[in-house]
């Protein structure tokens, strides 16, 4: 399949093939997303079933993010270098078979292990994805492609508590939750046969012999660690020498960018960084670092207060946060389809929606205190989806735009690289305030609920500055 058509050049039969080979990416960046999200809600079950540490816990819901964010990149570059197809199948493979022993563990070691093994899995699948539209979309039409995955990577983090509460009540309280990680295998199986059918192999001409960088690997594979981890670790780890670690890593990706500007001299770096030198790439990165730090915490807070705080069960805590699901699905699809026509200007529109449907969802829950929180909470909820919709998948399509297609995959894993680095600070930073608000208020779910998802909303905040900049210098821009 030719990767250089054009809308007026692409024939039926190969524009149909193209787009079920985007409907086997999307299936697959919804299951590993998901497995984000989902798991929060089987903690009780798992901790009751296994007799896990709260170290253990932590470690599987952080160690999937951690080793997630770790193989992005890599695995972008491996498929620019190697074939996207094999990378892909290589991950959905790795995928289906440690969900299948995350679902067997006998132990909370055994847990933490698959979950580690899982996180890396889904950090090679996701770039191959993303990398997939670059290759057989082209300009403009990238646009619609991006908005079904910016509704997927948004309709699969919200609704994962959902799905996770429905598995569990289905399974019962006692093996329920085997069942949020065993979900993944018919699929994964199904996904990895469609693969191997439907993606493209590597193109013809292609050289095989592509270095691929190890010391840029290793360089921003410790760097990456070295932030993720205190992260990840805020609630565990106590001592405050754990922050000395983020300098640290910084200092290492500092020390990474340097060896791949010498590298990228007589070779093809692991990643390009004249990439930042696109105002897009820069500028939509850090829009989406910022957003996502912001945006994943909002479910982590919102689950514990719903049924820790209030004592809803998982299914009620899940269908509690479906109209932030519903909403970000529908304009995805939407935002995708006006992006070209619109720019930046519309994702300031969604991050604005996003700030005052959280704004909205402290103000109900102010004027209705005795009210049934997951009714009073889905109107704010549901606008902030709407916006939430606006911002990523418009978002991701504006930030991408520029970027050569040989460099698809490790665009696009820097890209959600960031997204993982900036949704691990989210939590860290406004979990903490959300347990420090707990413990000073004496037990008042309400009051930290409200402190935390006002920090999260400044974040938001920030994110909505970063993209005002964007607009007001490219405005200028046009003007001179």
């Amino acid at each position: 399949m030719s990767a250089a058509h054009t809308p007026s050049t692409v024939d039926a039969a190969e524009n149909r093939r193209r787009w079920q080979a985007v409907g086997v990416g999307l299936v697959a960046a919804f299951m590993t997303l998901l497995d984000v999200s989902i798991v929060n809600v089987a903690v009780p079950s798992i901790d009751k079933a296994l007799h896990a540490t709260p170290s253990d816990l932590q470690w599987v819901l952080s160690g999937y993010a951690l080793t997630f964010g770790l193989a992005l990149v890599p695995a972008g570059r491996f498929g620019d270098a190697r074939g996207r197809r094999n990378a892909f199948v290589f991950g959905i493979a790795l995928f289906t078979v440690t969900s299948a022993l995350a679902g067997l563990a006998t132990s909370p070691t055994w847990l933490v292990a698959a979950r580690l093994l899982q996180g890396a899995a889904a950090g090679v699948v996701n770039p191959q994805v993303i990398g997939l539209i670059q290759e057989l979309f082209r300009g403009p039409e990238r646009a619609r492609p991006f908005g079904l995955l910016g509704a997927t990577i948004g309709i699969s983090t919200a609704v994962g508590p959902l799905l996770g509460g429905l598995l569990i009540a289905i399974g019962g309280e006692e093996h329920g939750w085997r069942w949020v990680f065993f979900v993944n295998v018919p699929v994964g199986i199904l996904a990895l046969i469609l693969g191997w059918r439907l993606l493209p192999g590597r193109p013809e001409g292609k050289s095989t012999q592509r270095r691929l960088d190890p010391v840029g690997v290793l360089l921003l594979g410790v760097g990456v660690v070295l932030i993720l981890l205190p992260l990840v670790q805020e609630q565990q780890w106590h001592t405050p020498w754990k922050w000395a670690l983020i300098p640290a890593g910084l200092v290492v990706l500092v020390g990474f960018g340097l060896w791949e500007r010498s590298y990228g001299r007589h070779h093809e770096p692991l990643f390009d960084l004249r990439l930042f030198t696109f105002q897009s790439y820069t500028l939509g990165s850090l829009i989406a670092l910022i957003y996502f730090g912001g945006f994943t915490a909002i479910f982590f807070i919102f689950t514990l207060y719903l049924q820790n705080g209030l004592g809803y069960s998982a299914l009620i805590s899940g269908l509690a946060i479906t109209p932030f699901a519903l909403g970000s699905a529908a304009s995805a699809i939407l935002g995708g389809r006006i992006v070209n026509r619109f720019g930046r200007p519309l994702v300031g529109i969604g991050l604005l929606a996003v700030v005052i449907g959280l704004a909205a969802v402290v103000v109900a829950l102010r004027l209705a205190p005795d009210a049934p929180t997951p009714w009073v909470t889905a109107g704010p909820l549901l606008v902030a989806g709407l916006g939430s919709g606006l911002v990523i998948a418009p978002n991701q399509t504006l930030t991408l735009a520029q970027v050569p297609v040989p460099q698809a995959g490790s665009g696009a894993g820097m890209l959600q690289t960031g997204q993982r680095i900036g949704a691990a600070a989210g939590i860290a930073a406004v979990g903490s305030m959300f347990f420090s608000s707990l413990a000073d208020s004496h037990g008042d779910w309400t009051a930290a609920f409200e402190g935390a998802l006002i920090l999260a909303t400044g974040i938001v905040v920030l994110a909505l500055i970063a993209a005002l900049i964007d607009i007001l210098r490219t405005r200028d821009h046009a003007k001179n």
